[in-house]
C-alpha cells in the first residue's frame, strides 16, 4: 500500500502563493534568487505557472505585458538590491501603461538588517518609486496585511505596479492562528453618473466636427464592440490614443488612425479641428496629446477617465470631467442614447465630413514608395506582407524605435487586445511582451517588430521562448545604428552618428544557437517566403531585415548616400584580414532614385488590404493549414470596410435644434493566402 503524500506545513511563503492563485493570478516571471525560495516553491503547488528568464528587466516586461493584456495582474519576483534594480525598468513600463503587476522582493534576513548585508538596499525607497505602491514587511505578523493591500493597489482605480519587500526568513515562518486564505479584489470603480453622461451626449450631438479620442481603458474594460456601436450611432469617427490601434477596428470607416510618433499628419489636423471632443480611458500625455496642443483653445471637451486629471498641467479644463471605468460610460450612454441622436440633415452632412476624413487618412497612410528600387529590405513592404498574410487574430508587439512607425501607420489592427507596446519608450520590450502573449493566449500567432539595437538588449530570452515552447516571431529591422537617436543627430545637423552607429550581429545565426529557426533576408523578395517559413515551423523564429540604411523613419531620409546593413561576416573571412569597415567602402552605393508622385489610394468601397481569417490554434497538427477561426467574441457583425454605416432611425432623437448647447442648427484589404508549398529557407551565409 502506497504512503499518502506528505501535506508540506502551511508556511507565510506557501499562503502568499496560495493568496495569489484565489486573487485570480496565474503565472510568473523570475530569475530565481535564494532571498524567496521560501515563496519560489510554493507556487506550482497553488496552480501559479513559473517562467524563469534571462534577466529580471526581462521579467518585468512580461509581467507588464501580460497585465496590459489579460487586466489580470502577473507575479514578478526577484531578490535584493541587484535584482530589485534590474526589474525597475519593467515596473516603469507597467507604471506608464496602467497594467497591474505584483513584484515580491526577497530582503535580506530580518538579523542582518541594517548592517550592510550582502546586496541589501532601501527598495521602497529607490526602485518602489516607480511603482503605483510599494510596501516593506518587518516582522512576520505583517505579511497578510501587506500582501493584501499590494493585491488591492494593484487592482484598484487605475491599476499599475507595486512592490513589496520580504525579508527571506519570513516566508519560512508559521502563520498566525486563525489566518485563511482570502481572495483579494480591486475596488470597483462607481458607475457613472447619469446627468454627467447626458451631458456628454449632448456636448457631441451639439458639435458640427466632433471627434472621439480612445484610449486602454476602453480594452481594459472590454468595450470595443459597444465603442463602435456608439460611433455609429453619433455619427463620430474615432483615433487611437497612442499605441492603442487596436481599441477600434482599422478597416472601420470612422476609424482616422493612431495619435502620436509616427502619426499621419491627418490626425493631429483632425483634431485641432474638432470643435467637440470626448478623451475616453486615455491620459493626455505628452505623445497622445501631441505635446499638449491637443485640445485646441476653444474645443469644447469631456474626459471620462478613472483619474481624469491625470498628466492635465497646462491643459484646458474640460467641461465635464468624470472618474468613471470607460465600458460603464459608454454602456450608460448606450442606454440614454436608444436609437438615432441626430436629424437627417445633420446625419447626412457628418457621414459626409467623416467620408472625407477616411479618404484623408488612408492617402497619407501609404508606407510604400511606388515605384520603389532602394539597396535592401524597405520596412513598408514588410508591414504591407505582414497585413496579407496575417490574420486578424494575429498579436503583434512592437519594440521602441522609428522602425515602428511604419507598423503604426500602415498595419491595420481588427481586433481588440492583438497589439502590445511600451509607452514608455523603453527598448527591449518587443520580444518580452511577445513570449507573454503566448503565455496569456496559448494557440494565437504572436509576431514581435524590434529594432538591431533594442533586440539586442533582450535577445537572450529567446532561450526562454526554446524552453516554454512558445512559438513566436521576431522580425528585427537591421540597420545597424540606434536609428532613433540618429534622426535626433539628422535634425540637429550633427550627422556623423556619434555613438548611434553600431556594429553587425548575425540575428539569425544567434536564434539557431539558442534552439530557434532564423532567416536572413536581404531583399523584398525574399521576405515573404521567410514569413511563411516561420510560420510553419512552429517554433520560436527570428527574420533578420537587412534594411536600406537611408530610412530614418517613415517620414525622414538620411542626406548621405545610400548604404546597405552588410551582411554578418563569416569568422573565417575575418581570421583572414578581411577589414570588414574596408570592405564596407568598396561597396558601390546607388544613387538615390529620383522623387516620383506617390499614387493616390484606391477609393473607399475597394477591396482593402487584409489578411486571411486564419491563425494556426493548438490543436492544429503541424502538417495541416490551420481551419478558419470563429469572430473574436468582443467584436459585431463588421460592416464592410470604409463603407460608413447608417445611423439607427427608428427611434427619437436625443437632441433637436433649440437643446444645442451652441445655439446653432445641425450641420453636421482580400489577402492571398500563405501558399502550402515549403519554401527554401534564407540560410545564414557562411
Amino acid at each position: 500500500m502506497t504512503a499518502p503524500a506528505h501535506e508540506p506545513a502551511m508556511t507565510l511563503g506557501r499562503f502568499a502563493a496560495e493568496t495569489f492563485a484565489a486573487s485570480g493570478i496565474k503565472v510568473a516571471f523570475t530569475v530565481p534568487g535564494e532571498s524567496f525560495l521560501g515563496l519560489l516553491d510554493a507556487l506550482p503547488g497553488a496552480g501559479i505557472r513559473v517562467v524563469a528568464t534571462r534577466h529580471e528587466g526581462a521579467a518585468g516586461f512580461m509581467a507588464a505585458a501580460y497585465g496590459s493584456l489579460t487586466g489580470r495582474p502577473a507575479l514578478c519576483l526577484v531578490t535584493r538590491a541587484v535584482g530589485a534594480a534590474n526589474l525597475g525598468i519593467g515596473l516603469h513600463a507597467a507604471r506608464a501603461d496602467s497594467a497591474p503587476l505584483v513584484a515580491v522582493v526577497g530582503g535580506v534576513r530580518r538579523s542582518l538588517r541594517g548592517r550592510e548585508a550582502f546586496q541589501e538596499a532601501d527598495i521602497e525607497g529607490s526602485v518602489g518609486r516607480l511603482a503605483k505602491w510599494a510596501g516593506d514587511v518587518s516582522e512576520p505578523p505583517a505579511f497578510p496585511d501587506a500582501l493584501r493591500e499590494a493585491l488591492k493597489h494593484a487592482l484598484s482605480g487605475r491599476p499599475g505596479p507595486v512592490v513589496l519587500t520580504v525579508p527571506e526568513d519570513v516566508f519560512d515562518e508559521p502563520p498566525g492562528e486563525g489566518l485563511s486564505v482570502t481572495p483579494q479584489r480591486g475596488i470597483r470603480t462607481l458607475q457613472p453618473d447619469v446627468s454627467s453622461v447626458r451631458g456628454i451626449l449632448h456636448l457631441l450631438a451639439g458639435g458640427r466636427s466632433p471627434v472621439i479620442l480612445a484610449g486602454a481603458g476602453v480594452l481594459r474594460s472590454n468595450a470595443s464592440s459597444d465603442l463602435v456601436r456608439l460611433a455609429e450611432t453619433l455619427s463620430i469617427p474615432v483615433i487611437a490614443a497612442w499605441r492603442r490601434p487596436d481599441v477600434f477596428p482599422n478597416d472601420h470607416a470612422y476609424y482616422l488612425g493612431m495619435t502620436g510618433l509616427g502619426a499621419p499628419p491627418t490626425v493631429a489636423e483632425r483634431l485641432l479641428g474638432a470643435d467637440s471632443l470626448l478623451v475616453i480611458g486615455c491620459r493626455l500625455n505628452e505623445i497622445a496629446s501631441f505635446e499638449y496642443s491637443i485640445p485646441a483653445p476653444g474645443t469644447r471637451w469631456a474626459h471620462v477617465d478613472l483619474e481624469p486629471r491625470t498628466a492635465m498641467a497646462g491643459l484646458q479644463a474640460p467641461e465635464i470631467a468624470l472618474a468613471a471605468d470607460a465600458g460603464a460610460f459608454i454602456r450608460v450612454a448606450r442606454d440614454l442614447l436608444l436609437g438615432g441622436v441626430l436629424e437627417a440633415a445633420a446625419v447626412d452632412a457628418r457621414r459626409a465630413a467623416i467620408a472625407d476624413d477616411r479618404a484623408a487618412f488612408l492617402a497619407s497612410s501609404d508606407v510604400v514608395e511606388e515605384p520603389w528600387e532602394g539597396p535592401g529590405v524597405h520596412p513598408g513592404r514588410v508591414i504591407e506582407t505582414l497585413g496579407r498574410l496575417l490574420g486578424p487574430e494575429t498579436i503583434l508587439t512592437t519594440d521602441a524605435g522609428n522602425f515602428a512607425s511604419w507598423a503604426a501607420r500602415g498595419y491595420r489592427f481588427r481586433r481588440p487586445g492583438t497589439f502590445l507596446g511600451p509607452t514608455s519608450g523603453a527598448m527591449g520590450y518587443a520580444l518580452p511582451a511577445a513570449l507573454a502573449a503566448a503565455v496569456a493566449r496559448p494557440g494565437r500567432q504572436v509576431v514581435a517588430l524590434a529594432g538591431d539595437g533594442g533586440f539586442a538588449m533582450t535577445m537572450a530570452e529567446l532561450e526562454t521562448a526554446v524552453r516554454e515552447r512558445l512559438p513566436v516571431i521576431v522580425l528585427v529591422f537591421d540597420n545597424r545604428r540606434y536609428g532613433t537617436i540618429r534622426a535626433h543627430q539628422e535634425e540637429r545637423g550633427a550627422g556623423q552618428g556619434i555613438g548611434t552607429e553600431l556594429g553587425a550581429i548575425d540575428f539569425a545565426g544567434v536564434a539557431e544557437a539558442l534552439g530557434a529557426a532564423g532567416f536572413r533576408v536581404e531583399r523584398d523578395d525574399e521576405f515573404e517566403d521567410a514569413l511563411t517559413s516561420a510560420l510553419k515551423a512552429r517554433r520560436p523564429a527570428v527574420i533578420q531585415l537587412q534594411l536600406d540604411r537611408r530610412w530614418l523613419s517613415i517620414d525622414q531620409r538620411a542626406d548621405k548616400p545610400a548604404e546597405v546593413a552588410l551582411p554578418v561576416q563569416p569568422p573565417e573571412a575575418m581570421e583572414a584580414g578581411e577589414d570588414a569597415e574596408a570592405l564596407e567602402a568598396a561597396v558601390e552605393a546607388p544613387e538615390p532614385p529620383a522623387p516620383e508622385e506617390v499614387p493616390a489610394p484606391a477609393p473607399d468601397g475597394a477591396p482593402p488590404d487584409g489578411a486571411p481569417d486564419e491563425a494556426p490554434p493548438d490543436e492544429a497538427p503541424p502538417d495541416e493549414a490551420p481551419p478558419d477561426e470563429a469572430p473574436h467574441p468582443d467584436e459585431p457583425e463588421p460592416a464592410t470596410p470604409d463603407e460608413v454605416p447608417a445611423p439607427d432611425e427608428s427611434l427619437p432623437a436625443l437632441v433637436s435644434d433649440h437643446e444645442r448647447l451652441d445655439g446653432q442648427a445641425p450641420a453636421s484589404e482580400r489577402s492571398e493566402p500563405v501558399s502550402t508549398e515549403e519554401p527554401t529557407a534564407v540560410a545564414p551565409e557562411g
